[in-house]
């Protein structure tokens, strides 16, 4: 009993620590100047251990102001495609997962304090499946990734489902983000408009998708 009371200090004090500094991190902008070629430089300063580093970074990113494209651009750049998206795909899921947790950890209103968003309320009644819901918010990059994570947190969604909906449903997005960093060391060439053509059909999916979402919820929430 004793040694269970003792985790549970730990544990406390642990996410006490990862809060607090998120909250300094988020309050004075500490990364608001960095921009793709920055983040590019100083992940490539660490050598081998770049790719860890990386994984690491995306990890914690829900617990900071700090916009998801930029860094995977970055990884992009210095990955390139295919390996940027395996990369990519890992640290995302590991922070997708350290959201979805803290929220269940902390509660809404201690969420709202670290992201300084609104959140996606999922109505606990609500007839659409967990997995299909989180999907669709995934497919659609006009929801702020961590806004997803937290809000699944704070519904009654599963784990399994939300881990599988967002592997597939990130996908897209990682792609065409990690093809543009890649395509930036070509800038200016065919590769490089093409892939900013992608990202334009990715925008106007994710609005087409956005419609669709919110007129099945609404039909499942009658």
């Amino acid at each position: 009993m004793e040694k269970s009371k003792k985790d549970i200090f730990k544990y406390i004090a642990v996410l006490c620590i990862v809060v607090g500094l998120a909250i300094v991190i988020n309050k004075h902008n500490i990364l608001k100047k960095y921009g793709p070629n920055e983040i590019k430089d100083y992940i490539q300063s660490f050598g081998v251990w770049a790719p860890l580093i990386y994984i690491g970074i995306l990890s914690i990113l829900p617990l900071l102001l700090f916009p998801d494209s930029v860094l995977v651009i970055a990884g992009g750049m210095i990955f390139g495609l295919f390996k940027g998206i395996i990369l990519t795909s890992i640290g995302s899921l590991i922070g997708a997962t350290i959201a979805f947790y803290l929220a269940r950890a902390l509660g809404q209103q201690a969420i709202k304090k670290i992201i300084k968003k609104d959140l996606v309320i999922f109505k606990d009644n609500s007839k659409m499946n967990g997995f299909f819901l989180i999907l669709m918010l995934r497919l659609i990059p006009l929801f702020p990734f961590k806004v997803v994570s937290y809000s699944a947190g704070l519904s009654d969604v599963k784990y399994k489902d939300f881990c599988m909906a967002t592997i597939i449903g990130s996908l897209p997005g990682i792609l065409v983000y990690t093809n543009l960093g890649d395509k930036t060391t070509v800038f200016g060439s065919k590769d490089f408009y093409m892939a900013i053509g992608l990202l334009v059909v990715l925008f106007v999916i994710s609005f087409i998708l956005k419609k669709i979402l919110k007129s099945k919820k609404e039909n499942y929430d009658e």
